[in-house]
């Protein structure tokens, strides 16, 4: 099939992050040929803005970033839009995740995400070794690194600006029972929920997702969603994929996202799939 994209918004975990959390050099050099060519290549990834650095190849260039599930979007570093939890949600949430004891981070524009320290006991019990089976090894080298490196243990909260909330449980039937209380909460305020797993699940804003971040990222480019590849491998790519003119699933993505693409690459995160699919189709 003859291929004309204008832009590629690839997704990170699951696509082109393998599970040792890192972008290859490979993936890198597609990425910088297909620019070259003048196709606009850009990151949607549930992952904060502030993360990505640090997993990707030294030189790593896109023409924009939609970061947290499509909460904020970047071009060259600056914020093209941004939209913030309300405070108030902010704070029932922590109060109804420490009552439930559900593992969170709380990610604030610009600085290290947040958990308050009252809470630090019952969160690292969620993390103990040994690693659970079904929890996949990506998702827990990212939390022990968290709980090692990343968040600021605070007394308190402050500010007003907040990307989004990650919750994680060790166990699919704690995550599954907190996925029931915020239906519950959605029926008070309003708020959108995404999961990149069966051990998580993440807190956006209300109708915001990396689909209608794509929609406000393409209006600074000229680029028609009709023009617009985008590959991803989980259920918060789902809107994504769906609202795309060639949307494509991971060899590594469940069955029902591969059910509603128009392309599955020949090979999963861990084998390079994203470089070798689009070498196939571009070079």
């Amino acid at each position: 099939m003859q291929l004309n994209p204008k832009a590629i918004f690839l997704d990170m975990d699951g696509t082109i992050l393998n599970h040792q959390n890192k972008v290859s050099i490979l993936t890198k050099e597609i990425i910088d040929k297909l620019r070259e060519k003048g196709i606009y290549v850009f990151i949607a990834t549930g992952r904060a803005h502030d993360e990505i650095e640090e997993i990707v190849p030294e030189g790593f260039k896109v023409d924009g970033v939609i970061s947290s599930n499509g909460m904020a979007g970047y071009i060259d570093g600056k914020a093209v839009f941004e939209h913030s939890l309300s405070r108030e949600l902010v704070d029932i949430l922590i109060e109804r995740a420490r009552v439930n004891k559900v593992y969170y981070e709380l990610f604030p524009y610009r600085a290290a995400r947040i958990s308050l320290m009252q809470d630090q006991r019952y969160m690292l019990d969620e993390i103990q070794d040994p690693k659970p089976d079904s929890v996949g090894i990506n998702e827990w080298l990212s939390r022990k690194k968290a709980i090692k490196e990343e968040i600021y243990w605070e007394t308190k909260v402050s500010g007003d600006k907040f990307s989004k909330f990650y919750f994680f449980a060790r166990t699919k039937e704690h995550i599954h029972h907190w996925k029931e209380e915020l239906e519950q909460l959605k029926r008070e305020i309003d708020f959108t929920m995404s999961v990149s797993s069966e051990h998580n699940v993440e807190v956006m804003v209300a109708n915001v997702n990396k689909a209608t971040g794509i929609q406000q990222m393409i209006k600074s480019f000229n680029v028609k969603i009709e023009e617009v590849m985008a590959i991803g491998d989980s259920d918060n790519d789902i809107q994504m994929l769906q609202s795309v003119g060639y949307p494509v699933a991971m060899k590594n993505a469940p069955d029902r996202i591969k059910k509603m693409v128009s392309d599955v690459t020949d090979f999963t995160c861990d084998e390079d799939g994203v470089y070798h699919y689009l070498c196939k189709c571009f070079t």
